[in-house]
């Protein structure tokens, strides 16, 4: 993408609108996935980690002070995802290469997510996976392994499914709107 202030304000604003749809609907349906890094994702990809650090940090602000109040504490995982990802996923990645690449992107974050979930929150979100960990808590597994067994099972599902929209959105704007994406 040619970086002008405008495009990049532009599409910046336009991700952290994508962020904030998939994590309000995410939380609407009680979804064990997030769906809230897809915009960051994209951002990471086409403009870099720090662009997309930012588009998580600002995304973050925004659900916190309207929807999701829970959300400014995870903002490190999405950081962490965004510097992963944009320094890990290319903007001709295969689609098969983002099944081991959505596991490197997933597991740094599902270190700190689990952590903050277990200090902070003691297993209850607002999140869908919460509703797993307490299934599983109640089955007779310790909470600590139940946060971190959901964890990383939805982190990267959650980031498989996103790697693999932004991947098609890249490569839609580069058959349709090429001046925007450069390869």
């Amino acid at each position: 993408m040619k970086k002008s202030p405008a495009r990049l304000i532009t599409f910046m604003a336009i991700a952290i609108a994508i962020n904030y749809i998939g994590a309000n609907l995410a939380l609407l349906l009680h979804l064990p996935l997030y769906l809230d890094t897809i915009g960051t994702l994209l951002v990471a990809v086409v403009l870099g980690p720090w662009f997309g650090a930012g588009t998580a940090l600002i995304s973050a602000l925004l659900s916190w002070m309207t929807t999701d109040i829970f959300s400014l504490y995870f903002s490190p995982v999405a950081i962490i995802v965004a510097v992963i990802a944009g320094f890990l996923v290319k903007k001709n990645s295969t689609t098969l290469s983002l099944i081991w690449k959505s596991l490197l992107v997933s597991l740094p974050g599902t270190v700190v997510s689990s952590s903050i979930t277990v200090i902070l929150f003691h297993g209850i979100t607002s999140s869908g996976s919460s509703i797993l960990a307490q299934f599983l808590h109640g089955l007779g597994l310790d909470m600590t392994a139940s946060l971190i067994l959901v964890q990383a099972g939805t982190d990267y599902l959650d980031r498989l499914i996103s790697l693999f929209i932004v991947i098609t959105i890249v490569k839609s704007l580069k058959k349709y709107a090429p001046n925007l994406i450069t390869a």
